[in-house]
């Protein structure tokens, strides 16, 4: 992310990610989801679409008012992303509860669809591998990738290294976390889809 983000500065690039988080996973809705992706891409803009303006303008509007829907959203995102071009980076899409999967799949195949300049990079695991290449079929290149166990160990003693409280793990204890995780590590995979 931080060499996208570093690459895209001064050449009128765009970038937004959103990470799944498997405690909150309930909570991120696909108009969430989206509405954190456009927040992102819209704070970046000089000044805010007066189309994006008007959109929340007329909710507010509603007796009680009330927040724009997944299909306003995903229009907001098109007409912004038309505008240049745009890397949208979604981390952990397996943490996604199923049912909101599909809907936020679909709204990105509409996004890419209707705006040639953006790119989608998704990661995840194994088991939404399927659902991917189907609702962004065409689209998308896929990479599967596994770590190797002398990555996750190195990755780990880094980790243990910078404990603020050291005096909390004998051991004993680093060697069994050294041992037990990366038994545990699974593969994931990697997807980058355009137009």
């Amino acid at each position: 992310m931080d060499t996208l983000c570093d690459k895209a500065m001064g050449q009128n690039a765009a970038v937004a990610c959103f990470y799944f988080d498997f405690t909150a996973q309930k909570e991120q809705t696909p108009t969430r989801i989206l509405g954190a992706l456009l927040k992102q891409i819209v704070g970046g803009l000089n000044g805010i679409p007066e189309k994006i303006v008007q959109a929340f303008q007329d909710q507010r509007d509603v007796v009680g008012g009330r927040e724009p829907g997944l299909s306003e959203i995903r229009e907001m995102l098109k007409d912004v992303l038309s505008a240049r071009r745009t890397f949208l980076c979604i981390d952990a899409l397996d943490e996604c509860v199923s049912e909101y999967r599909l809907k936020v799949l679909d709204s990105l195949k509409y996004i890419l669809q209707r705006s040639p300049a953006t790119r989608i990079f998704l990661t995840g695991r194994p088991h939404t591998r399927r659902s991917v290449e189907k609702h962004l079929s065409g689209r998308i290149a896929v990479v599967s990738i596994k770590p190797t166990e002398s990555d996750i160990i190195r990755f780990l003693r880094l980790r243990l290294s910078e404990d603020t409280t050291p005096e909390a793990m004998d051991s004993s204890l680093e060697a069994d976390i050294l041992k037990s995780i990366p038994e545990t590590v699974s593969e994931m995979y990697v997807g980058a889809a355009e137009n």
